[in-house]
C-alpha cells in the first residue's frame, strides 16, 4: 500500500493518473484551514477524492461543501430535499425503465449514452464540485467510474489539439434530463429547458490546465461545422474522455463519500443499474462554479434558460 502524507492526511493513489483514497479525517467535524487547503491540493492533483467509514449528517455534508464556495440548489430541473433543498436524493430504481414487477414507476426514459457524463453543462457555469455520499448501498453492484478530462486532453495528437482549442459546442438538455417535460421547480423556477455555448476546451481556473470539455449526454454539436463533421469528431472525443487507462472505479461502501472536480472529471454511474435490483440511494451536493474559458479566451455563454444560482 502506498500511502502518501500530506501533514494529517493520508492519501492512497488508485491509479496514477486518477483517484485516491482519503483516511485521517473525520468529516463529522469542523475543518480548519490548513486541511481544507490539503484537500483542495489533493483534489487539484488527484480530480476525485473517495472517504470511507464518514457516517455523516445532511449538515456536516453541507458544512463541507461550504469549505470549497457556495452551494447552488440542488439541481435546475429537479427539486432537492424539502428540508435541505441543497441536496439532491436519487435512487437507482430512477435508472431503470418502467418494471410494474419491481414496483418501480419512472417517467424517465433509459440512458443511451452509456451514463458518461460532467455534471449541469447544460447551464453555462456548471458546478465545479461535486460531493456524493452513499446512503442506502448495495452489498454489491452500483460502481462509479470517474475519468480525468485532462489526460483525456493530453492524449490527443497535436493536431487536434489545435483543432478544438478553438472550437464552441452546444451543450442542452436531453430526453434523459427532461424527463416527462416542462415542470416547475418548488422555488417556482422553471425547470428547463437549458442550453449553453461551451469551449470545446476549457483552461481550469486552479490549475491552468487545459481539460477536454466534451459532455456524452448533452453535448449536442460542435458550432460551425457541417452537422456529420460535428458527430465525428464528437464521437472520436467522447471515445477519448472514456480510455480505460484515463478511469478509475469506486466499489461503493456504507458511508463512503466521494469529492470530484466536475471542472476536469466525466463520470458514469451506476453502472450496472439494469443488472441489480438491490435498494441504493445516493445524496449529492453541489458547489457553484463560473463560467468556463476556453484556451482562446472565449468565456461561455447561457443560449435557453438562466445561470445556475447559489443557496444563501
Amino acid at each position: 500500500m502506498t500511502l502518501l502524507q500530506r501533514n494529517r492526511l493520508a492519501l492512497r493513489p488508485l491509479t496514477p493518473v486518477i483517484g485516491a483514497e482519503v483516511s485521517g479525517i473525520d468529516l463529522r467535524q469542523p475543518l480548519d484551514a490548513d486541511t481544507v487547503a490539503e484537500l483542495q491540493a489533493a483534489i487539484n492533483r488527484w480530480k476525485v477524492l473517495f472517504f470511507r467509514d464518514q457516517p455523516i449528517s445532511d449538515e456536516d455534508h453541507l458544512r463541507l461543501g461550504r469549505y470549497f464556495g457556495p452551494l447552488t440548489p440542488a439541481h435546475p430541473i429537479a427539486d432537492g430535499l424539502e428540508s435541505h433543498p441543497e441536496i439532491w436524493e436519487r435512487h437507482a430504481s430512477e435508472y431503470k425503465k418502467h418494471r410494474p414487477d419491481l414496483g418501480i414507476p419512472t417517467s424517465k426514459p433509459p440512458r443511451d449514452y452509456k451514463g458518461w457524463h460532467i455534471d449541469i453543462t447544460f447551464v453555462a457555469n456548471p458546478n465545479s464540485y461535486s460531493i456524493l455520499r452513499g446512503i442506502e448501498i448495495p452489498a454489491y453492484g452500483g460502481d462509479t467510474l470517474w475519468s480525468n478530462l485532462v489526460a483525456a486532453y493530453d492524449g490527443l495528437s497535436p493536431r487536434i489539439q489545435s483543432l478544438i482549442d478553438g472550437l464552441q459546442a452546444v451543450h442542452r438538455t436531453g430526453s434523459y434530463d427532461a424527463g416527462s417535460g416542462p415542470r416547475v421547480r418548488r422555488d417556482g423556477k422553471p425547470a428547463g429547458p437549458f442550453a449553453a455555448l461551451h469551449p470545446l476546451v476549457r483552461v481550469h481556473p486552479h490549475t491552468g490546465e487545459k481539460v477536454l470539455f466534451v459532455n456524452p449526454g448533452t453535448t449536442s454539436h460542435i458550432v460551425g461545422l457541417r452537422e456529420r463533421e460535428s458527430q465525428a469528431l464528437l464521437d472520436l472525443l467522447a471515445e477519448e474522455v472514456t480510455r480505460p487507462e484515463y478511469q478509475v472505479r469506486f466499489h461503493w461502501s456504507p458511508h463512503a463519500l466521494v469529492i470530484w472536480d466536475n471542472q476536469a472529471t466525466a463520470h458514469a454511474g451506476p453502472i450496472d443499474y439494469a443488472h441489480f435490483d438491490a435498494p441504493r440511494t445516493v445524496r449529492r451536493i453541489t458547489v457553484a462554479g463560473e463560467l468556463p474559458v476556453g484556451p482562446d479566451g472565449f468565456r461561455s455563454q447561457p443560449l435557453e434558460g438562466e445561470l445556475f444560482g447559489v443557496i444563501g
